[in-house]
């Protein structure tokens, strides 16, 4: 293949009849998807290990990777979730007469078609399509030849269930894996709406810098978890490891360890026996250096200036010893994503200021950065945690899948 500009065009087509379903056909066009899902557990599974038995078991990303029984059966029930939630196309945002007498509506309606581009991660297959189905938009997939085998599966069940409802299989379109073909999409302004990059910083990096195409941006999470020396160390100690090591290989888990110099010596051997069952090698600046060596901590390494502002998605994690709240923010400013932030104190001025201070899509006061996910926030699947401003902040859910469009209706009216 030449060129996919005849497959974007043939989307754009497509879109047209997705968008003119109707709200009871879109939410049992999900339903039905999620009933061919469950039916073909054992085909989405055997397909995926064709995936998994390519990638490198040390590779972080193949967690990722991974569909089983249990995260095939989290698909369907997101799909089910996502059918019931309302549709946002339609709605009248606003709606006044002017007095020229022209009759104004402003409607939120369907972007047209999303593009997105993804690396080994089969779910975001069904999230997305099933985001942009409901919502009444199309879309266009550019998935990692990681998951080659798996995306191609499920995106036969999305058209088999399209047909059902007569609509293109155009309408959920997956691109070859070839990456020759990324800068042609993000230049298809005629035919693709927004481009959205979900995957690592350098993936973000290159859409950004190449994409004329509008794009919003989900991904990388560089997130820390502060320890104000008022914090309760035993929770916060478990909060630490379950950011850390529940799931890795997402962008919502932790990768520095901020802790006041009051507690450090207190704090850090606390984080020692699940941080060994776990095998999670830490990079710890000279002060905490000092406390893990002296507690026999056995996998550590001196913290390089790097190590700070990377985003591990292993079980690694950087520690550093501050000075109390002020050095916290200031690090945090310096090395942030704004994906997540986190801070352990019972000092409620402190929490609000960190609350209020730390500029990032999601700010948590005692709890785990692991619960940024648009499903843990009842909005349904999610695309993308977006650490921009513009349009959509923090779950890209269905919500944010709209725009805006101003219906006039007048009687004859000019204007000179």
């Amino acid at each position: 293949m030449e060129s996919i500009l005849p497959l974007l065009e043939q989307t754009q087509k497509a879109s047209a009849a997705v968008r003119n379903l109707s709200d009871q056909q879109r939410s049992a066009l999900l339903l039905s998807l999620a009933d061919k899902v469950l039916a073909n557990v054992a085909n989405i599974i055997a397909e995926n290990k064709k995936d998994l038995d390519v990638m490198d078991d040390a590779d972080p990303k193949k967690d990722r990777l991974l569909l089983n029984e249990q995260r095939i059966q989290g698909l369907a029930e997101s799909l089910r979730d996502v059918a019931a939630l309302p549709d946002p196309s339609g709605a009248v945002l606003m709606e006044r007469t002017i007095e020229q007498g022209l009759s104004l509506r402003k409607i939120a309606v369907p972007l047209g078609v999303v593009g997105v581009i993804y690396e080994s991660r089969p779910n975001v297959t069904l999230d997305v399509a099933s985001l942009c189905l409901r919502s009444g938009n199309a879309c266009v997939l550019k998935g990692g030849k990681e998951a080659h085998f798996s995306n191609l599966f499920l995106v036969g069940l999305i058209h088999e269930t399209l047909a059902e409802f007569v609509i293109n299989s155009e309408a959920v379109m997956l691109l070859p894996t070839d990456r020759k073909f990324v800068a042609e999409l993000l230049t298809a302004t005629r035919f693709v709406d927004i481009i959205i990059p979900r995957g690592s910083e350098s993936l973000i990096k290159f859409v950004r810098e190449n994409s004329l195409v509008p794009t919003i941006e989900t991904g990388a999470g560089v997130c820390h978890t502060y320890i104000e020396k008022t914090g309760d160390l035993e929770k916060g100690a478990k909060i630490i490891v379950n950011a850390k090591v529940s799931r890795p290989s997402v962008c919502n888990s932790l990768d520095t360890i901020l802790v006041d110099k009051e507690v450090a010596a207190e704090l850090l051997p606390k984080l020692k026996e699940d941080f060994i069952k776990w095998n999670v090698e830490v990079f710890a600046d000279e002060t905490s250096y000092d406390i893990f060596e002296k507690d026999g901590y056995p996998m550590l390494q001196r913290a390089e200036e790097d190590d700070f502002g990377r985003e591990f998605l292993d079980y690694k994690c950087s520690v550093k010893v501050v000075d109390g709240l002020d050095e916290a923010l200031e690090h945090i400013r310096a090395h942030s994503s704004r994906h997540s932030e986190a801070i352990i104190s019972k000092d409620e001025a402190k929490i609000e200021r960190f609350l209020r201070e730390v500029d990032a899509a999601a700010v948590y006061a005692n709890a785990s950065t692991r619960f940024t996910d648009g499903a843990v926030f009842a909005l349904g699947a999610e695309i993308g945690i977006s650490t921009q401003k513009l349009h959509a902040r923090g779950p890209f859910a269905l919500e944010k899948l709209v725009t805006e469009k101003w219906i006039v209706k007048g009687d004859g009216q000019v204007r000179w």
